[in-house]
C-alpha cells in the first residue's frame, strides 16, 4: 500500500504501509538539516501514525548530519544518561557477538523524561543476522480484554537501569560486557515510577510503557510482579503487533519511543553490527487520571533539559 503525502511537496515523499498495526517505508527523501517545514510534518506524521518508519539508501549521513536532522523534530537528549562512546549526542552500539540490547525494552524508561523519538542509522551492517523488531504498545493496549484495561488503568511500575545484566546479557559476548554493563550503564542508579498505561502526549493513544527495566509494580511482591509483567508483555510482543526490519548499510529507522518497545536480535555471529542513535527529548508521563511519573532516585536533567523542551 502507498499513500502520497502531499503531491506539492518539494520532495514528493511516500509512505508505504508495512504492516497492519505498526511500520511504514517513507520514500522520495534524503535526509538531512536542510529538509523544508512542510517534510519534516509530514515524517513527524508517519511516525505517529505507523510508530516506526524506515528509509533505505541514506548513505550520504554521517553524525553530525544525522543530528542536524534529529533536531527539526525536536531538542536532542545528550547521548545516554550514564553510557559514554564519546559524543555528546550520539550512542553508538557497536557488537560482534552477544548485545545488551536484545531483550524487549523502550529505551531510557528508568528516568522519568523518556524520549520522545529515536533515530537510528546503520552504519556497520552484518552480512547476515542483526535484525532489529519492534513493537505497537498502544495497539497492545487496545486490543486488551476490558477486565485487563480496566486492572492497569491506575497500575504503577518502577523502572530502573539497575538489572541482573549477567541474565540478560547474551552469554556468548562474555563476562566482560555484562561487566561493562554494570560499570558503565549502571554507574549512576535511576529509579522512576511510571504509569503502566500512559496517554500520548500528541495523538492522546493510551499506551503501555512496560519492557525490561520494570523493576516491579506498586503494591505488588517480586514474584507477583514477575508473573504480572509477563502477561502484560506477551501481549505487547504478540508477532501480529510486531514489525521486523532487515537492515542494509545506510538505513535509518525512527520510532515513536512512547509507543513502542523494540528488541536487537543477536544473531550475526562474530561480524561486526554498529548502529548509531540520536533521540529527541520527551516529556514526562501523564496517567489516564491526570497524574506525572515520580522521580524515586537519580537526576536526569543534564540528559533531557525539560525547560528546553517547553520552551
Amino acid at each position: 500500500m502507498t499513500i502520497a503525502l502531499d503531491r506539492e511537496t518539494t520532495s514528493k515523499i511516500s509512505v508505504h504501509k508495512l504492516g497492519s498495526r505498526i511500520g511504514a517505508r517513507i520514500e522520495g527523501v534524503q535526509l538531512g538539516g536542510n529538509l523544508d517545514a512542510e517534510t519534516v510534518a509530514q515524517i513527524r506524521a508517519a511516525i505517529l501514525a505507523h510508530k516506526v518508519v524506515f528509509f533505505r539508501g541514506q548513505h550520504h549521513l554521517d553524525d553530525e548530519q544525522q543530528i542536524a536532522f534529529g533536531q527539526l523534530l525536536g531538542p536532542l537528549t545528550t547521548a545516554h544518561p550514564t553510557v559514554n562512546t564519546g559524543s555528546a549526542r550520539v550512542l553508538s552500539l557497536k557488537a560482534t557477538q552477544g548485545m545488551a540490547a536484545n531483550s524487549w525494552h523502550t529505551d531510557v524508561t528508568f528516568v522519568d523524561r523518556v524520549p520522545a523519538f529515536s533515530i537510528l542509522r546503520g552504519a556497520t551492517i552484518p552480512e547476515y543476522g542483526g535484525n532489529t523488531v519492534w513493537a505497537n504498545t498502544a495497539t497492545a493496549y487496545e486490543a486488551l480484554p476490558p477486565q485487563l484495561k480496566a486492572f492497569v488503568d491506575d497500575l504503577w511500575a518502577t523502572h530502573s537501569n539497575d538489572y541482573d545484566y549477567a541474565h540478560q546479557t547474551d552469554s556468548r559476548a562474555g563476562e566482560s560486557t555484562a561487566q561493562f554493563l554494570k560499570e558503565e550503564f549502571a554507574r549512576e542508579i535511576y529509579l522512576t515510577e511510571h504509569p503502566v498505561v500512559r496517554v500520548h502526549p500528541e495523538t492522546g493513544e493510551r499506551a503501555l510503557v512496560l519492557g525490561h527495566f520494570v523493576k516491579q509494580f506498586s503494591g505488588f511482591n517480586q514474584k507477583e510482579s514477575s508473573i504480572l509483567f509477563n502477561l502484560l508483555q506477551d501481549r505487547v510482543t504478540k508477532l501480529e503487533n510486531t514489525i521486523r526490519w532487515q537492515w542494509l548499510q545506510g538505513d535509518v529507522a525512527i520510532w515513536d519511543n512512547r509507543a513502542t518497545q523494540h528488541y536487537a536480535v543477536a544473531d550475526f555471529d562474530t561480524q561486526t553490527r554498529e548502529v548509531r542513535r540520536i533521540t529527541v527529548q520527551g516529556d514526562v508521563p501523564v496517567s489516564i487520571d491526570g497524574r506525572r511519573s515520580r522521580v524515586v532516585q537519580g537526576d536526569a536533567s543534564v540528559y533531557n533539559e525539560l525547560d528546553k523542551l517547553i520552551s
